[in-house]
């Protein structure tokens, strides 16, 4: 499978259509665009700080990508004529030539679209990416008050891992993804 030309339509829990798509350099000004519209306690569970703006280094980041080691994945609704993005996730692998390859995961979606299974479409479509690309573990940092992820990744059914990390308890939460 050719990641970079992937993409999927699905329904939303509201019974909205959404396409599920590779992330493309050119979606730099609708990420920009989606970005000032999700609210300060969802950047915050995210970037684990207040994130007010998003910088050109972090769009670059975040739209030009190999679909081998780093796979980025958006969500987009039809409204009218206006594509918006609803959401979005990722993942950076890392440990190159060990036997388990992990990559570091995570999700950001738009406050309006929150509870409507965004983020387990973007999981589910991750995954599927992963195992093509030999991934073998998803880990992810979660605040420990971010009980809405942690329930995305308990709902896989893969095998699961949660450790408290750090003076502030985040949790570490491993997926066998194979």
């Amino acid at each position: 499978m050719d990641a970079r030309n992937y993409k999927a339509v699905e329904t939303l829990r509201s019974g909205q259509m959404v396409t599920v798509r590779a992330t493309r350099p050119e979606d730099r000004a609708l990420i920009f665009e989606g970005f000032h519209d999700v609210g300060r306690h969802s950047l915050y569970m995210r970037f684990f700080k207040a994130q007010n703006a998003i910088t050109d280094q972090e769009l670059k980041y975040f739209t030009e990508v190999d679909f081998i080691d780093h796979v980025a994945l958006v969500v987009i609704a039809q409204l009218g004529d206006k594509a918006e993005v609803i959401g979005g996730g990722r993942y950076s692998a890392y440990d190159h030539h060990a036997k388990i390859r992990r990559a570091e995961v995570a999700f950001l979606v738009h406050d309006r679209y929150q509870d409507q299974g965004v983020a387990t479409l973007l999981l589910k479509h991750l995954l599927t990416i992963a195992r093509d690309n030999g991934i073998t573990q998803f880990e992810a940092e979660v605040l420990p008050g971010n009980a809405k992820m942690l329930t995305v990744f308990s709902r896989t059914g893969l095998p699961m891992s949660v450790l408290r990390v750090g003076v502030d308890n985040v949790l570490h939460v491993t997926l066998t993804v194979s």
